[in-house]
C-alpha cells in the first residue's frame, strides 16, 4: 500500500470521528418560539399579531388592542421644560415609569434639536443590596433611559450611560422616603 493513501485513511478517519463527536454532542433542548409581533401596520385602530420567522405576512388573525403608547414628542409639556433631569424608579427595577415620560421627552427635544449636545445618564441605587449588585441595578437603569432617548431619535453617540449605584445617594437616611429619592438616574452635560 502506498503512504499516500495511509495519510488519506488516516485523515478520513479522524474526520469521521470528529463528525461522531459532533453529533454526539447535539441537544434536544426545545426552544420556545420567539414572543408575537404586533403590526400597527394592520389598519387604523386595529393592530394585527404577527408570528415571528413565521410567514412573513402571516396574521394570526386575532385583532389586539395596543397596549403600547404613542409618544408625542411635539407635545409641550410644563413640568417636563421645566428642567427635569432626574428619573426616579420602583425599588428593584429598571422600568421607566410613565410618570417620567415627560423628562425623558423634554430631553430628547432638548438634544434632538442640537446634535452636538451630549449627556451622560448616572444610574443610582439605594443603600440596600450588595456592591455589585447595585452597580448592575444602577447601569440597566441608565441604560433603561438611554433606550427610551434613542427610542425617541436621539442618536446613541450622543449618550453614555454609567452606574454608581450606592455610591453617591441624593438623600440620606435608612427609610423608604430617602430610598426612594436614591433610586433614580440622571441626565448630566458633558
Amino acid at each position: 500500500m502506498s503512504p499516500f493513501l495511509n495519510g488519506r485513511t488516516a485523515w478520513l478517519a479522524a474526520f469521521g470521528a470528529a463528525v461522531l463527536v459532533l453529533t454526539g454532542c447535539a441537544s434536544n433542548t426545545r426552544v420556545e418560539p420567539p414572543a408575537p409581533v404586533e403590526n400597527r401596520l394592520a389598519g387604523a385602530g386595529t393592530a394585527a399579531t404577527v408570528a415571528p420567522n413565521a410567514n412573513a405576512g402571516a396574521t394570526t388573525g386575532q385583532a389586539a388592542q395596543s397596549t403600547v403608547t404613542p409618544v408625542d414628542v411635539t407635545r409641550n409639556d410644563a413640568a417636563a421644560n421645566a428642567g427635569g433631569r432626574v428619573v426616579y424608579f420602583d425599588f428593584d427595577s429598571y422600568v421607566v415609569k410613565d410618570e417620567f415620560r415627560g423628562v425623558v421627552e423634554s430631553n430628547a427635544r432638548r438634544l434632538s434639536a442640537d446634535r452636538k449636545r451630549r449627556v451622560l445618564i448616572e444610574g443610582h441605587t439605594d443603600e440596600r443590596g450588595g456592591h455589585e449588585y447595585n452597580l448592575a441595578l444602577g447601569q440597566r437603569r441608565a441604560e433603561a433611559v438611554l433606550k427610551s432617548l434613542t427610542l425617541l431619535g436621539v442618536s446613541e453617540s450622543q449618550l453614555e450611560a454609567v452606574s454608581f449605584g450606592k455610591e453617591k445617594p441624593a438623600a440620606t437616611g435608612s427609610n423608604e422616603a430617602a430610598w426612594a429619592k436614591n433610586r433614580r438616574a440622571e441626565l448630566k452635560d458633558r
